[in-house]
C-alpha cells in the first residue's frame, strides 16, 4: 500500500473491547507466571479444551465414507482389544513373552555357530604368535584379552539382537507402540510423569543410551529428566544375555525339560515387568521430592494400523540399531578386555589384583546374597554390560583370561561348585536389572542434561535400588530358612 493510500485509509484501531481483553490476558499471564506449577496446568487445560472442541467439530463435519468397510471394522475391533483396560495389559504381556520366546529359541544356534568361528580364528592367532615368537604378554594381552572379549560380545550379543530388533521394529511399524503408550499413560500420570515415557522405555530395550536421547520427545524439562534418570530400569540388549542365561539356570532345575524355554521366557518377561514397576515407583518418588511438579497433558492420537514394510524393517532394525549397538559394544569392550587381562595377570602378594578386589568386596556381596566376584564383575563391567558374565567366569576359574564354557548345563555345574543357590541366581538377575547404567549411557546423560549432578544421581539411584532389592530378598530368605 502506498503512503498516500495509508493516509487516506489508516489501519483500523483495536476496539475498546479487544483492548480490554488483551489487557486482561496480559494480567492473567503475569499472574500465572508468578505461581509455581500453574503455567503447565493452564497449558494442559487449554490443550484439553482445544482437543474437545476439535472432536465436537469433527463429529459434525467429518463423514467416514468407508465406515462400514471390513478394514475399518477390523481395525476398530483390534483397537477395542489392544487399548482395552481389561484386555490391553494381558495382550501386551503375551506379546512381550512371545518376542522373548522367539529370541531365546532362535539365538542359540547362531550364537554357537559364531562362537565356533571366532574361537577357531583365535587358535590361528595363537599359532601365528607362536610362529613369529611373540612374547607371552603380547599374546595374552591382545589375543586372550582384547580379541577374546570382542569375540565374546559379538557371538553372545549379535544373534539375540538380530532377532529381537526386527520383531520390535515389526510391532513399531504395525502401529502397536502408541497403543502401549496409551495403556501405560494412566500409570505414568499417577506417578507424576508422562505417557511418552513408555515410548522412550521402548527405545531403552535396545540401548539405554538411545533411550536417553529419545527423551527429547518429552517437552516438559521436569518429566524429561525423570524419564532420563529412570530409563536404566529397562534392560538393554547388553543385559539381556545375562538375564536370559540366568533365567535358564534358575528355571532349569524347576521346570520340566519340555517347558524350560517357555519358563525362561516367562521369567525374562516378568523381569521386564518388574523393571517397569520400579520405573513407576522411582518416578513417583522423584516427582514428589527432587522434581516436584504437575504432570503435563499427554495428547496422543492413535495412528491407524499400517501394513509393515519389510525392507524398512530390515534396514532400521539391522543397520540403524543392531550394527550401531554392536559397534559401540565392541569399541568399548575390546580395550576393557585388555585392562581386565592385566588385572587378572598382575599378582600382588601371591594373589591377582582381580582376586584381591573380589576378596575385598566379598563381605558386602555376601550381605546382598551375592559374592565378591559377582560385585567385582559388575564394577569392571562398567564399560559394557555384555562383559559382566565373562569376567565372572574368568574370576571363578582363575583362568587369567576370559573362558569359553560349553552349554548352560556346564555353567550351572560351575556356579553350583562356587556355592551358588537359587537366591544367588535371583539376586544377580535383580542386580543386573536394576544397577547403574554403562559408561556410554552415563556420558549420554551428561551430554543431554549438561550436568554432572544429574549424571551422578543417574548412577547412584539405580545402584541404591539394586542393593536394597538384593538386601530385601537375601534377608527374607535368611529369615525363612530353617
Amino acid at each position: 500500500m502506498r503512503p498516500q493510500e495509508l493516509e487516506r485509509n489508516p489501519a483500523p484501531r483495536p476496539a475498546p473491547e479487544l483492548e480490554r481483553i488483551a489487557a486482561e490476558a496480559r494480567r492473567m499471564r503475569e499472574a500465572i507466571e508468578g505461581r509455581e506449577g500453574e503455567r503447565g496446568r493452564v497449558r494442559d487445560r487449554i490443550a484439553a479444551a482445544v482437543y474437545r472442541q476439535a472432536e465436537l467439530v469433527a463429529k459434525q463435519v467429518v463423514k467416514r465414507r468407508q465406515k462400514n468397510s471390513p478394514w475399518c471394522a477390523w481395525e476398530k475391533r483390534l483397537d477395542d482389544i489392544l487399548a482395552s483396560r481389561l484386555l490391553g495389559y494381558p495382550v501386551m504381556l503375551a506379546l512381550l513373552g512371545i518376542v522373548f520366546w522367539i529370541t531365546l529359541v532362535g539365538a542359540n544356534i547362531p550364537s554357537a555357530f559364531l562362537s565356533k568361528i571366532f574361537f577357531g580364528f583365535e587358535a590361528q592367532l595363537t599359532a601365528f604368535c607362536s610362529r613369529v615368537g611373540a612374547p607371552a604378554w603380547v599374546h595374552g594381552l591382545f589375543v586372550l584379552g582384547v580379541y577374546r572379549t570382542a569375540a565374546w560380545v559379538v557371538s553372545v550379543m549379535l544373534p539375540p539382537m538380530a532377532i529381537f530388533f526386527p520383531l520390535f521394529t515389526f510391532l513399531e511399524e504395525l502401529g502397536y507402540l502408541p497403543r502401549v503408550a496409551f495403556n501405560l499413560d494412566r500409570f505414568f500420570r499417577s506417578a507424576g510423569a508422562q505417557g511418552k515415557q513408555a515410548l522412550t522405555m521402548s527405545m531403552g530395550f535396545g540401548c539405554n543410551a538411545a533411550g536417553i536421547v529419545s527423551c527429547r520427545i518429552i517437552e516438559s524439562p521436569r518429566e524429561r529428566l525423570i524419564a532420563q534418570l529412570t530409563n536404566v530400569f529397562v534392560p538393554c540388549n547388553g543385559r539381556f544375555p545375562t538375564l536370559i542365561l540366568l533365567a535358564g539356570l534358575l528355571t532349569g532345575g524347576l521346570a520340566a525339560p519340555g517347558w524350560r524355554t517357555l519358563a525362561a521366557a516367562g521369567t525374562v518377561a516378568g523381569t521386564v515387568v518388574l523393571g517397569t514397576a520400579v520405573t513407576l515407583l522411582v518416578s513417583w518418588g522423584m516427582s514428589r521430592t527432587l522434581l516436584k511438579g504437575v504432570p503435563s497433558f499427554f495428547a496422543l492420537e492413535l495412528p491407524p494400523f499400517r501394513r509393515p514394510q519389510w525392507g524398512r524393517i530390515l534396514i532400521r532394525s539391522l543397520c540403524d540399531r543392531t550394527l550401531v549397538v554392536l559397534r559401540r559394544a565392541v569399541t568399548v569392550a575390546a580395550p576393557a578386555g585388555g585392562v581386565i587381562w592385566l588385572l587378572a595377570n598382575t599378582h600382588l602378594g601371591g594373589s591377582s589384583l582381580l582376586g584381591r578386589l573380589a576378596g575385598g568386596l566379598d563381605p558386602l556381596g555376601r550381605l546382598l546374597g551375592l559374592d565378591g566376584f559377582i560385585l567385582a564383575a559388575f564394577i569392571l563391567g562398567l564399560p559394557a554390560n555384555e562383559i559382566v558374565l565373562p569376567i565372572l567366569l574368568m574370576g571363578y576359574l582363575s583362568a587369567g583370561a576370559m573362558v569359553k564354557v560349553e552349554g548352560v548345563e556346564a555353567l550351572r555345574q560351575l556356579f553350583l561348585a562356587q556355592g551358588w543357590t537359587w537366591l544367588t541366581a535371583l539376586n544377580m538377575m535383580l542386580f543386573s536389572l536394576l544397577h547403574y547404567p554403562c559408561a556410554t549411557t552415563l556420558l549420554t546423560i551428561r551430554r543431554e542434561t549438561g550436568s554432572w549432578k544429574w549424571t551422578l544421581l543417574a548412577a547412584a539411584i539405580p545402584t541404591l535400588v539394586a542393593a536394597a532389592a538384593c538386601l530385601l530378598t537375601a534377608t527374607g530368605a535368611r529369615l525363612c530358612s530353617p
